[in-house]
């Protein structure tokens, strides 16, 4: 059996949400039981989640976009950084090709987890391809949020997968009841303790025609990574690009140059065909996830859940139900879906009110579409009280176009709502029989499956108790986890395996 692996580099691109969390909860996890560790990424993440106060961090810019110089100068960086670790642990497809091609010719364990999928067209396919295949190739572990990306990865050839363990942290307690939230978000929208007004961002003071101005929502911010080319092949890799990002994910860039010695790094060349093999999934469309996310039920480990109906048939009174989403504003999440779903039509007296916490791209363009068509959607922006929203809220929906398992369903499964959620990636494992299913894309499914929420309350009763009951893992399996994979890469290295 190969030695416990004591030195432990944690690799990561620019993060303001969950990839970022769920690095922190590694690192410090890790610390605590003995190991050496080092964070290791843009200085903003260590700003935004304190990594140099529970384990060592070193700066290195990884980029959000295709920059050739920074990429290889980033490379350089690592490789003289990663010198003397057990095991290095990327986080993200661009951040795992990145470190792969770092730790070129050197017996150092590398494990890669993927937390997003491919839902992009040609050209950014042909590069994800070429990322996929670098991580299949070099990385001696892969964890997976989702089976789909097990699946694709086995197929490129990766050697060892199993499923990553991403734990939602804890949600904070809730600061006011449902009835007064569900109060203010029926008034229209509230600037928040410290955050500017949404009038003053450029949202309407009153909700005329439903809608509100968006802000970050800091939980759920892009996370992306640069890959870029090992010393000495400065001709082969020049900015690699980086992957299409939308709840922690970048963009693709263009890979010129001798594209088939990047991917072996040394091993035998004319694979350029198979390098840039397109990395779609079929059916997705555009944009990248990386959420955390952890398969349903991998754990015994329990994490404590809302008491069963709380909230789920409360928030009834006044104008109708409020439906919950909290999700980055960028089009992998699929909220062109959502609005299309609530144009109704509804029974009077029972249309619901749309709520989505979060903020991104597609904010200008969303926003327009609510006022223009005066759809009954109220756009939230950042907000820090989730815990307060899913306690008034009737039920979590989830339109996304994929997720591997996301955050924002754990904690609607722990605040025990009811859920109408895509059946795409890792979400049917996760929520099991608390949800409704539903195909990616199909609004007029998405709208049948509220209806059929709304008008049943023994229904949404029923969901309500399976989300209380749903397993979840906890901090302690994810360092598990880890710990396991870990020691799995480092007998493969050694040749204990």
């Amino acid at each position: 059996m190969a030695e416990t692996a004591r030195r432990v580099a944690l690799v990561l691109g620019t993060s303001t949400g969950g990839v970022g969390r769920h690095v922190r909860m590694l690192a410090g996890g890790l610390a605590r039981e003995g190991r050496q560790v080092v964070v290791i990424g843009p200085a903003s993440t260590d700003e935004a989640f304190g990594f140099s106060g529970v384990a060592g961090f070193a700066g290195v810019p990884i980029s959000d976009r295709p920059r050739p110089a920074a990429d290889l100068r980033a490379v350089a960086r690592l490789r003289t950084l990663l010198a003397g670790a057990d095991v290095v642990h990327a986080h993200g497809l661009r951040a795992g090709a990145l470190a792969a091609l770092a730790l070129a010719g050197r017996r150092t364990a590398l494990v890669v987890t993927l937390h997003n999928a491919l839902t992009a067209g040609r050209a950014v396919g042909a590069i994800y391809g070429l990322l996929e295949r670098i991580v299949a190739k070099k990385a001696d572990q892969v964890l997976v949020v989702a089976p789909d990306l097990g699946e694709r990865m086995t197929t490129l050839g990766a050697r060892h997968v199993a499923a990553a363990v991403v734990p939602a942290p804890p949600l904070s307690p809730a600061t006011r009841t449902p009835a007064e939230v569900r109060a203010e978000l029926r008034a229209g929208p509230r600037a928040e303790p410290g955050r500017s007004n949404p009038a003053e961002a450029g949202a309407e003071p009153e909700r005329a025609s439903g809608a509100a101005d968006v802000g970050a929502e800091p939980d759920r911010a892009p996370r992306a990574a640069a890959a870029g080319a090992e010393p000495g092949e400065v001709s082969d890799v020049v900015g690699v690009g980086a992957e299409p990002g939308v709840s922690d994910g970048a963009e693709a860039g263009a890979v010129p140059g001798r594209v088939s010695d990047a991917v072996e790094a040394g091993a035998e060349p004319g694979r350029v065909t198979d390098a840039v093999e397109v990395g779609a999934e079929p059916g997705r469309v555009s944009d990248a996830v990386e959420v955390g996310a952890e398969p349903g039920g991998v754990s015994g480990d329990l994490v404590p859940h809302a008491t069963p109906g709380d909230g789920a048939a409360g928030a009834r009174e006044g104008d109708g139900p409020i439906l919950l989403t909290i999700a980055r504003l960028a089009q992998q999440k699929g909220l062109e879906t959502l609005l299309d779903a609530a144009r109704g039509p509804y029974a009077e007296g029972a249309a619901p009110l749309f709520v989505v916490a979060g903020d991104g791209p597609l904010r200008g363009e969303l926003r327009s579409r609510v006022e223009a068509e005066g759809l009954p959607v109220l756009l939230l922006g950042d907000r820090a009280d989730v815990a307060d929203l899913l306690q008034a809220a009737d039920a979590l929906v989830s339109p996304s176009r994929w997720e591997g398992q996301p955050l924002n369903v754990q904690e609607a499964l722990r605040a025990a709502k009811p859920i109408v959620a895509t059946a795409v990636g890792g979400v049917p494992a996760m929520v099991g029989d608390a949800a409704l299913l539903v195909p990616p894309g199909d609004a007029a499914a998405l709208r049948e499956a509220i209806v059929r929420l709304i008008a049943d309350p023994a229904l949404a009763a029923r969901l309500s108790a399976a989300a209380a009951a749903r397993p979840l893992p906890d901090e302690q399996a994810a360092l598990r986890a880890a710990a396991t994979a870990y020691e799995a890469a480092r007998a493969t290295v050694t040749g204990h395996a």
